[in-house]
């Protein structure tokens, strides 16, 4: 792998130390795997731990400077789809940002800060190959009086797996209690930290955004516990396909909506009735009309795994849809896949045919996740 204009986290020498295999992606040379491999990687992840670098996403603050909530939530609503008003002190939102045709230029996580004094900061993780475009899009958006703090001394990585609580919770007995989609501001073994309990690989755990010059030692006090195997991105993309989870620039794109994409969810009730942000025309209207095409989740009959870009044709041999993400889920035990498919061929069980080297081989559309979710939600 070529050096030349590639970013590195302040995590890279520690994979290669590793034995990572390193990779260009997003910019960044990030491990696509370890000596473990793949699939043991990825099932490692699904019965215990699995610590990633996920580092070269973007992180960023957006502070009213009249020092209220309020006022940056109003602001941030008028880009986004979701309700930021109403978040309570460290509590999470899964959302996106809309074009004005309603086509999705990112998704993201927004937060507000529960540490006291600075309850009134919202708190963004934005995609690695978007961030760029999407805090330009922010400062475009934004009126006088907000400010966007890019966080750019921040590491992030994510503990993954049933067993990232007991881990965690032997250093934060807090974090055990944690629900899904909630976060912490607070010191753990000297090193300040903010702690969110959400990810992306379908399975309970962590996600902890903590400062370059402490991140290594904060792997290596989790790679401490045999629970914990570093993965990589290989393990990360079959994780989140098992998962049913987008991933931007593949599921997602500046020609799909939020409701084409399933994701009509994350959009609170009264703000697909209101409207207000950026995009809302199309999102109304396919909410009230219904979308002309929908993401499915697609299991192709044989063993030959359906690759993005593969035709989807209904039972006559005409086309109906995309593969759009697709491979072998470890978990699932064979190939999986997601893509989108016209409305009328959407049904779970609908059986299709995907066209893989010039030939028609059958599958059918299944409900999403292939693997049911593990998200801790509280006793």
């Amino acid at each position: 792998m070529s050096d030349e204009k590639i970013n590195k986290t302040a995590l890279y020498d520690f994979h290669v130390a590793q034995g990572a295999k390193m990779v260009p992606f997003a910019g960044y040379a990030m491990p696509v795997q370890y000596p473990l491999g793949v699939m043991k990687e990825h099932l490692h992840c699904r019965e215990n731990a699995g610590l990633f670098d996920v580092s070269h996403m973007g992180q960023a603050f957006l502070i009213a400077k009249d020092g209220t909530f309020e006022t940056a939530a109003k602001a941030l609503e008028k880009i986004v789809p979701c309700d930021v008003s109403s978040l309570e002190p460290g509590q999470q939102r899964y959302t996106q940002f809309l074009n004005e045709d309603g086509g999705i230029l990112d998704d993201l996580m927004v937060s507000r800060l529960g540490v006291e004094g600075h309850r009134h900061w919202v708190y963004l993780v934005v995609n690695a190959g978007c961030k760029i475009d999407d805090f330009a899009h922010i400062e475009k958006h934004m009126p006088e009086g907000i400010q966007l703090k890019i966080l750019e001394d921040m590491s992030l990585i994510a503990l993954q797996g049933p067993k990232a609580a007991d881990v965690m919770s032997k250093y934060l007995p807090e974090a055990a209690t944690m629900p899904f989609m909630s976060s912490l501001d607070i010191e753990l073994s000297g090193m300040w930290c903010h702690i969110s309990r959400s990810g992306y690989t379908g399975e309970d755990g962590y996600e902890i955004a903590v400062k370059h010059a402490d991140v290594v030692e904060m792997c290596e006090l989790f790679m401490s516990h045999d629970e914990v195997e570093m993965i990589g991105l290989g393990a990360r993309d079959s994780l989140r396909l098992e998962a049913g989870l987008c991933l931007y620039g593949h599921d997602i794109d500046t020609t799909t909506s939020p409701v084409e994409a399933g994701l009509t969810w994350s959009i609170q009730k009264h703000r697909r009735e209101e409207g207000g942000f950026l995009g809302a025309e199309r999102v109304q209207k396919e909410l009230a009309e219904r979308p002309v095409r929908r993401r499915v989740g697609i299991e192709p009959m044989g063993r030959a795994p359906a690759r993005e870009g593969t035709i989807i044709q209904n039972m006559d041999g005409k086309d109906i849809g995309v593969i759009t993400s697709g491979g072998f889920g470890p978990t699932h035990g064979g190939p999986v896949a997601m893509g989108y498919v016209k409305r009328k061929y959407a049904k779970s069980g609908t059986e299709v045919q995907l066209v893989i080297r010039g030939k028609a081989k059958p599958a059918k559309t299944v409900k999403l996740p292939f693997v049911p979710n593990n998200f801790y939600r509280g006793e």
